[in-house]
């Protein structure tokens, strides 16, 4: 019988953590906001690297790290990489002068039986050949990794601090810088209660590390909802750099002044849990990572780790998923896996080379915005003025809502990648732009600079472009190949050219009339185009204090775009500012066309055909089901999901393609959708199914979230049909049709 592993979360633990806490040791006023003029190091960007057996593997991370111009890695090295490819490849790394970290770890079995003496005596025969080799000719040594992490790790609290202690005698025995204790992610408990422990003991490092992710609070910029949830998150405002800034305060608190962050990463396929373009945000984040980090002034150093993975690399190594070893690598990067020949460098190889080369040795000056949704930060370096701008996912600002048009004239502009922009652009998103000046040039800003109000793009659109559209009192954004389209679009559909037509030629004409329109860049393609005609008195109040009906239907489509959620391509919205009427605007895409919409499909299931267009009913919940359930995984809640909204193509092999319209209504988070905001989605789509099929549907939908159907869930779908009963009997339709059999029966 095995007993249980002692936890690193003892009693000590808790009392020293919740000790410092109330005794006010996590209050920074104002902590989650960067503090102004000061230095960031010279090395301050760093990257875990490994290498394999192949020798030629040594050579190209050398030459991909010179390309990068980063000078300073991190390697890992256990037990037996004294005789194998690592020695080789720390040898060539310090012949190459390189500044090394060098990180000692245990294997997960010598770490679980550090109780042992033979396990003790172990650790120190290693650390003591490695040092000898090694010891003088690397920047500094680095012992633990992921200790509060237990089923990565494999250490109790006695046990690593056995290890510590052995491992403190040994390296400072010989005048080398020791770091440590490499705890994971914000949990400040850890660092408090050790190193008051290494206080007591005399044990302290040199320098304090600690493994500062932001990749489950998904964007760098967010508050930490993992702190004090959703509900709270805004409130206590635990984002990137308050986090950095207490463990800046901690280290401080119990004498060690450095404190860098070992490893840090945004795994591609965490992100396309969410936003299916992976490679493209994770060079968006790795971006914002090391500017926010550089803005906090709070770390010595900062590295991305790794080098090469298809996961989380700058560098595809080529391989699956599948293929990812056993061990996070966070823990151990082990090796660099796949064949040379398949390497190939990610989005975020350019972006973190432009921001080491941008901000590194860089004076931090001010930050012009941040923490609502758009960040500017000021730097300054080799005679240049740099402003880092950009929004946070989805949202966007306007450059000339912040700069004035001369200071934009004279900036020069640099993308995420450090390509130099051959025209201002017009707006700042999520990916992140560099503004350079001259440093003596006076750059004029606007007072209060903000997001374009409820405005939302999908940034990563291929071989597109926006463009700002303000005439007269018309505004609003175009979405084209590049400007001469754009101004084609313009002059072709001007808001001036469009107007509504008679029901008859309209393909709806009820509160929106929506009609097509020949496309100008191809005639042989239309345009969908869609104008609210009609508004009751309740909905024109309501609408006062929301953005236009086109505005929204952009909004919407963009957030299903982001998410990879198949729906008309939007191409414009135009708005008229001051419009009291709230019908003075449009929205434009393309058309989408389709075999039929789901309402069809399941009116003529519940009439009791078992066949129609092809298609069973288990053929079309089956893949209706999985399709919802991709929508509402990535944080959509649509609120219009009736059955004439999804449009459905046909392919070969009874392959079905979804799409969705009338997008004005629909809500979107950076998190999935919660169970009872999917049931009311569902209750429309399936509205005109019978409770056979609703059933049959439902446990399809609710087994891909390993749930079953309740009475909770069968409940919302009595009070939606309940409330269209009403609606038809009491509502509007209901009175009309009230008032046409009066008049047929009194004429």
């Amino acid at each position: 019988m095995t007993t249980k592993q002692p936890s690193m979360l003892t009693g000590q633990v808790i009392r020293d953590g919740l000790s410092y806490i109330l005794r006010g040791g996590l209050c920074i006023k104002n902590g989650h906001l960067p503090p102004s003029a000061h230095f960031i190091p010279s090395d301050f960007i760093g990257v875990c690297v490994v290498t394999n057996a192949d020798a030629a593997v040594d050579n190209y991370v050398i030459a991909q790290l010179r390309a990068l111009e980063i000078q300073r890695v991190r390697l890992d090295f256990t037990y037996g990489d004294l005789e194998n490819h690592n020695a080789r490849f720390l040898k060539r790394l310090i012949e190459e002068n390189f500044e090394v970290a060098l990180h000692l770890l245990q294997p997960f079995k010598a770490a679980k039986n550090m109780h042992l003496t033979a396990e003790q005596a172990s650790w120190q025969q290693f650390l003591v050949d490695v040092l000898n080799v090694f010891g003088k000719q690397v920047n500094h040594i680095e012992i633990g990794a992921t200790i509060n992490r237990k089923r990565w790790a494999g250490y109790s609290m006695a046990g690593f601090l056995s290890a510590w202690e052995i491992a403190h005698s040994e390296i400072k025995a010989r005048g080398i810088s020791l770091a440590g204790p490499n705890i994971q992610d914000f949990e400040p408990i850890y660092n408090i209660s050790l190193l008051k422990t290494f206080k007591q003991k005399n044990q302290l490092p040199d320098i304090h590390t600690n493994n500062l992710f932001s990749e489950r609070v998904s964007e760098p910029e967010r508050f930490d909802h993992r702190v004090f949830k959703y509900r709270w998150a805004t409130m206590f405002k635990y984002n990137l750099i308050k986090k950095a800034r207490l463990l800046k305060k901690i280290s401080t608190d119990f004498g060690v002044e450095k404190l860098v962050s070992p490893v840090a990463f945004w795994a591609i396929y965490r992100i396309q849990r969410l936003l299916p373009d992976g490679e493209q945000k994770q060079a968006d984040y790795v971006a914002r990572y090391f500017l926010l980090l550089a803005a906090s002034g709070s770390l010595l150093q900062a590295n991305w780790g790794a080098l090469i993975c298809q996961r989380e690399g700058l560098i595809n190594d080529g391989l699956s998923e599948a293929d990812y070893p056993p061990l996070e690598r966070v823990t151990h990067y082990q090796s660099a896996d796949g064949a040379l020949a398949n390497y190939a460098p990610y989005p975020s190889f350019d972006a973190i080379k432009t921001v080491a080369k941008l901000i590194q040795g860089a004076q931090y000056l001010s930050t012009l915005a941040t923490s609502n949704g758009l960040e500017i930060h000021h730097f300054k370096r080799d005679g240049k003025q740099i402003h880092a701008a950009w929004t946070i996912n989805g949202k966007v600002a306007f450059l000339l809502d912040i700069y004035t048009k001369d200071a934009l004239e004279s900036a020069q502009i640099l993308t995420r990648s450090g390509a130099i922009l051959d025209r201002n652009v017009d707006l700042i998103t999520e990916s992140p732009i560099y503004l350079l000046w001259d440093a003596d040039d006076k750059v004029n800003t606007k007072p209060k600079p903000a997001l374009a109000l409820n405005l939302a793009i999908h940034a990563h659109i291929k071989h597109a472009q926006y463009f700002k559209f303000a005439e007269g009192d018309w505004q609003g954004l175009i979405l084209a190949k590049n400007a001469a389209e754009a101004q084609l679009i313009m002059q072709s559909l001007h808001p001036h050219k469009l107007q509504a037509p008679t029901k008859a030629a309209a393909l709806r004409h009820a509160r929106n009339a929506i009609w097509n329109v020949a496309d100008p860049r191809d005639i042989a393609k239309q345009i969908t185009i869609k104008q609210p005609v009609k508004m009751y008195p309740h909905k024109a109040f309501l609408d006062k204090f929301k953005p236009s009906k086109a505005k929204r239907s952009w909004n919407g489509a963009m957030e299903l775009m982001r998410r990879g959620v198949a729906t008309a391509q939007p191409i414009a919205y135009f708005e008229k500012t001051g419009d009291s009427s709230l019908k003075q605007n449009f929205f434009l895409c393309a058309y989408v066309p389709a075999d039929c919409n789901i309402g069809q499909l399941f009116s003529a299931f519940s009439r009791g055909e078992t066949v129609f267009l092809g298609l069973t009913p288990e053929d079309v919940f089956t893949q209706l089901a999985h399709y919802c359930h991709t929508m509402h995984s990535r944080g959509v809640h649509f609120r219009d999901l009736s059955g004439g909204n999804i449009l459905v193509s046909i392919l070969t092999n009874k392959k079905l393609e979804f799409s969705l319209i009338d997008t004005a209504r629909l809500h979107s988070f950076n998190h999935p959708t919660a169970l009872k905001l999917r049931v009311a989605d569902l209750t429309r789509a399936c509205h005109k199914l019978n409770w056979r099929n609703r059933e049959r549907f439902m446990s399809i939908y609710l087994g891909l979230t390993g749930r079953k159907l309740r009475w909770q869930d069968k409940l919302q779908f009595h009070l939606y049909d309940f409330k269209v009963a009403t609606k038809r009997t009491l509502g509007r339709k209901g009175i009309k049709r009230l008032i046409k059999r009066l008049k047929g029966w009194l004429g």
